[in-house]
């Protein structure tokens, strides 16, 4: 695990932090076929003063959950669309570092360069894990795309604007337009994920194990149990 900085920064600070962490991401392929993935999901306590992070190690052979690992953390940054990592990270690093096993893979509940300044919450982690990192989201960050086809496994390619800024988001599209991330339909006639590399894989690879993972349900299986947990704790509090 690495430690690349402090978490108590300025709005500009973690602005320039993101920016400057994401040049850092490597888009490579799988160096082998992932044994173990871990699925990580936030949820805030009840008097929004604390975070809970959950993660559960999952065998990719038959989905046999092996282990999980909780954390929570004090809230330290008010929410921000687009630094949403600064609040949820430090609990999901936490909780990463009580496991004994060590994933081949991470999915995470959040974005990975499918993000303003291409560091969504699993790209930013996966910076910290060293290890290959997918964001799987319920919702679109930034970008646009067409829907894809109504069957499960379709999926269409999430794009947006190179050097994206407020200024020049709502601005006519192009055939240069970035390619951040691909809308990934896990289910038939079901609202679709959003997909994108978080570090060290490709983006077909990350489509690939999120629709293997997604065994009935819209979110991939890693995630899903990892929501359930956190789910849970929080309603012992």
């Amino acid at each position: 695990m690495r430690k690349l900085h402090d978490w108590n920064l300025s709005y500009k600070k973690a602005v320039e932090l993101q920016r400057h962490l994401a040049s850092k991401v490597r888009f490579s392929p799988l160096k082998k076929v992932p044994r173990l993935i871990a699925g990580l999901d936030c949820t805030i306590s009840k008097d929004g003063q604390r975070i809970l992070a959950g993660a559960v190690v999952i065998r990719m052979a038959n989905f046999e959950v092996i282990e999980t690992a909780n954390a929570w953390r004090k809230v330290h940054l008010p929410y921000i669309p687009g630094l949403l990592s600064f609040r949820e990270a430090p609990a999901c690093i936490a909780a990463v570092e009580k496991l004994q096993n060590k994933p081949d893979i991470f999915i995470v509940d959040g974005q990975g360069i499918a993000h303003p300044r291409r560091l969504g919450l699993a790209a930013h982690l996966g910076l910290f894990f060293e290890k290959p990192t997918i964001g799987c989201a319920k919702s679109r960050l930034t970008g646009y795309f067409e829907e894809p086809p109504p069957e499960k496994g379709t999926y269409s390619l999430l794009k947006d604007k190179k050097g994206r800024t407020p200024e020049t988001s709502h601005g006519p599209r192009a055939a240069s337009d970035e390619i951040v991330g691909a809308v990934v339909r896990t289910r038939t006639n079901v609202k679709p994920v959003f997909v994108s590399v978080g570090n060290k894989c490709l983006l077909k690879e990350a489509i690939e194990i999120t629709l293997a993972c997604a065994l009935k349900y819209r979110l991939p299986e890693p995630t899903r149990l990892a929501h359930q947990l956190v789910s849970r704790l929080r309603q012992r509090t």
